[in-house]
């Protein structure tokens, strides 16, 4: 939001420079993100001055040029080459000296030099309005007053006015400072905290009276909801035209671009005040009547920037007996407005229901500067006031009469806020004693009245505007930025509570696996819930009757809460892709959400998502692609972390894996895994594999919670590691042997590995060899090779009988 130092100062006689008042309004929560300089004309006009044409003859070397002698105030009067047709004798005119900067219509600057034209030396240059900035005419050069003395600046002959603009970066929930006014009205508040007692000075509306009733239109609100108050009045014989210079620099320092005196009249007003405004064109209202209310889903309606839209049966719209007019609080209509023809307006003023502009503005994809103020919410009682300001401005500017009584329909009156405050509760958040005087001061600043005093506090009247403002912290939250956050001292001493807190708390748990996972080289990612619905039809699992859509989507994209983790992840995925990054490791915490009939259900989950290369290539070793082991490795490794070691797993058919497998522990789903399928790859343009595992979060958390973790002394005695080479059949799985193996010898086996694995020649057909070690120890005693032996003979015996197996 752009602020005029100059304009403000209307407000507030106030002579600091603008670097401390930008450091005060910083302070009070009107953070000031720049400081800029504006001009009127763009350079200032510097380095040009009043010349007086002294003689003025024709160019020996040329036939439209002429040779000029102009004394500019020094000793000796400078000869200038001009090739405008008006120049003459005895002119008093603008010149731009050697060395003053001109600027062209992009803005670019350019140097005035000294030079020769046809072989005569020019010592400056006679300027036209539209090399000066002062308008567009190029027809001759400009011709000006004849008493004004040469050498005299054009910069105080023209009245170039230099202003300073404030650019702060206002919150959303600071609907009141959304204007001039508004940001004098804390800079006042600030301003009293250092002793400055400085009186805000409004725009004085006494002058307004109704000059004529010849102009009645009638105004009827069907929803007083939507427009709990609304005010107008009609203006007649207006001569609409180009605004004063004062009118358009002021709207030009903020970024607003002047049209003409009626619509900046109301610009002017909406940044003044905070009030938005919108002129009709009273010959153009059908039946001499003004009507707020909805229309049918579907009336097509077309706004000003000439697009037909389609409107909501939720729209409040501003009409005349026969069409409709405007949207109500965003954007006005094609028929309706104000042009260089109106001679009468019908002048709006309203306040609607900050919702309902919300919801219409993100509807149709509009942004005004009328929408941004009415659905963060504006002054109600402001209302009136402004519609009068703003009918004398444009009377002042347009000419004209006030032709109408002034309507203001305003039937359920809003009430100011009730809260009381304890002043324990402010020494207690501010951090320090502030005497009641100083609570008090800061609270009339801010224009809270105190409606009642007690011993433990006051009871308060908080404006309507204030819409932030609603609660005892809000309150006191005024206070300290009022009171100054800088102005609270800082103590040597630091108190601080010790909190007892379970060791499985979720985000504990969360970041203690976070920390296995980065170590393991994956990368945490943070997607959107929302999503888009048009995923649904991507996977059987995703019902569209379990979707839970937003009210006020941001967009189509941006609609419904995701059912599943997969397709914000595959975004992920080919974002990095098409961005030359193949090679990903992904992890994510998030959650998934679904619709029921008697409720709706947040379901918490850890989804890992790899693809590419496991490790680059290097002298050392080639590049290993990331297979589904490594997935499935990962996967025991975040549950062994957990402490979840009784795990049974089985193939897992989906329309999301071509390969898969579930894991459970007992009858309940911890985590699926596997390949996504290609055609599913293909829907975000990704061309290689990617592999994907989706942990159910909430049910890990409470089988984490249940575990118990013991402790037994370090083995004073050594391990004994045997092997076997086993021919099996190819159906054999490594599970079968491990298992086999510790149901066999529950005491001392430790550990059984597979590490090496070998079908082809040699072997009988159907057959396939794996080398297993077994890792033996006894914590008490040495292992003798009889007790070792024993062992390993149960385990092949068990082997032979059970899996068919023969030793090589």
């Amino acid at each position: 939001m752009k602020i005029s130092y100059n304009w403000l100062k209307q407000f507030l006689q106030i002579e600091w420079d603008a670097v401390k008042t930008g450091e005060l309004l910083t302070n009070l929560g009107l953070e000031v993100e720049g400081i800029s300089p504006f001009e009127s004309v763009k350079g200032g006009l510097e380095g040009v001055v009043v010349g007086h044409v002294l003689s003025c003859e024709k160019h020996p070397n040329a036939d439209k040029l002429k040779l000029t002698a102009v004394d500019i105030g020094l000793d000796q009067p400078v000869q200038i080459v001009c090739g405008a047709p008006n120049v003459a004798k005895g002119q008093k005119v603008p010149v731009a000296t050697i060395g003053s900067k001109l600027y062209d219509e992009s803005g670019a600057p350019w140097t005035i030099k000294k030079g020769k034209i046809r072989g005569a030396e020019s010592h400056g240059m006679i300027c036209a309005e539209d090399e000066l900035g002062l308008g567009n005419s190029h027809d001759g050069i400009m011709v000006l007053a004849e008493n004004l003395v040469p050498g005299t600046p054009c910069a105080t002959v023209f009245e170039i006015e230099k202003d300073t603009v404030f650019e702060i970066g206002l919150t959303p929930n600071r609907a009141d400072a959304m204007s001039h006014f508004g940001v004098a009205r804390d800079l006042r508040a600030g301003l009293l905290q250092q002793d400055l007692n400085k009186e805000l000075i409004t725009p004085s509306v006494s002058p307004f009276n109704v000059d004529n009733r010849s102009l009645k239109i009638d105004v009827l609100v069907e929803d007083n909801t939507l427009a709990p108050r609304y005010c107008g009045v009609t203006l007649n014989n207006l001569i609409v035209q180009a605004s004063p210079d004062w009118l358009k620099n002021r709207l030009r320092a903020i970024g607003i671009a002047p049209k003409n005196n009626v619509v900046d009249a109301t610009n002017y007003v909406l940044h003044e005040l905070g009030q938005p405004l919108h002129a009709f064109d009273a010959a153009k209202i059908k039946g001499g009547k003004v009507i707020v209310k909805t229309l049918p889903k579907g009336t097509r309606f077309t706004t000003l920037d000439e697009v037909e839209r389609e409107l909501h049966e939720e729209d409040l719209m501003i009409c005349d007996a026969e069409k409709p007019m405007c949207i109500a609080g965003v954007f006005g209509g094609t028929q309706s407005g104000v042009t260089e023809n109106t001679t009468s307006i019908f002048l709006e003023s309203a306040y609607f229901d900050p919702i309902s502009i919300r919801k219409t503005a993100k509807r149709h994809g509009l942004n005004t500067d009328a929408s941004f103020r009415f659905e963060r919410g504006i002054d109600i009682n402001n209302v009136e006031y402004s519609l009068r300001r703003a009918a004398l401005l444009i009377k002042q500017i347009a000419g004209g009469d006030i032709s109408s009584d002034l309507v203001d329909l305003y039937p359920n009156r809003k009430n100011d806020y009730e809260v009381f405050l304890t002043f324990d509760k402010v020494n207690k958040l501010i951090g320090e004693e502030l005497s009641e005087d100083t609570v008090k001061s800061i609270l009339a600043s801010l224009d809270i009245k105190v409606k009642n005093i007690t011993e433990s506090g006051l009871g308060l009247s908080i404006p309507f505007y204030r819409v932030d403002v609603q609660r005892e912290v809000d309150v006191i939250e005024e206070i300290l930025r009022v009171y100054g956050y800088n102005n609270i001292s800082f103590k040597k001493k630091l108190s601080a509570s010790i909190a007892t807190t379970s060791k499985f708390e979720d985000y504990k748990v969360q970041n203690q696996i976070g920390n296995l996972l980065a170590a393991l080289g994956f990368f945490e990612i943070l997607t959107n819930s929302l999503t888009t619905p048009d995923y649904n039809a991507l996977s059987g699992d995703i019902q569209d009757a379990r979707t839970v859509s937003m009210l006020n989507p941001l967009s189509a994209d941006l609609s419904v809460l995701r059912q599943s983790m997969l397709f914000s992840g595959l975004e992920a995925i080919s974002y990095n892709i098409n961005r030359k990054n193949r090679n990903l490791k992904f992890f994510d915490f998030g959650k998934t959400y679904h619709q029921f009939e008697a409720e709706r259900v947040e379901n918490k989950h850890l989804c890992l998502l790899v693809t590419g290369d496991r490790n680059a290539d290097s002298w050392l070793a080639p590049a290993q692609k990331t297979g589904f082991y490594f997935l499935k490795a990962t996967v025991e490794n975040v549950l062994s972390r957990l402490g979840i070691s009784k795990t049974n797993s089985g193939p897992i058919k989906n329309d999301i894996f071509s390969e898969g497998l579930v894991l459970k522990h007992g009858k309940q789903e911890l985590v699926s895994l596997g390949l996504i399928k290609n055609k599913l790859l293909k829907k975000f343009d990704i061309k290689q594999e990617v592999l994907f595992a989706d942990f159910r979060w909430d049910v890990l958390l409470e089988l984490a919670a249940k575990n118990r973790v013991s402790f037994t002394d370090i083995p004073k005695y050594p391990e004994v590691r045997r092997d076997f080479a086993l021919l099996l059949d190819e159906g054999v799985t490594f599970k079968e042997i491990h298992d086999i193996a510790m149901q066999t010898e529950k005491t001392l086996l430790r550990d059984v590995n597979l590490f090496d694995v070998y079908q082809g020649e040699n072997l009988p057909k159907g057959k396939k060899s794996y080398a297993v070690s077994f890792t033996l120890q006894d914590e008490k005693n040495t292992l003798t090779d009889k007790r070792i032996d024993k062992i390993m003979g149960k385990l092949q015996r068990r082997y032979e009988s059970e899996l068919r197996a023969e030793l090589r």
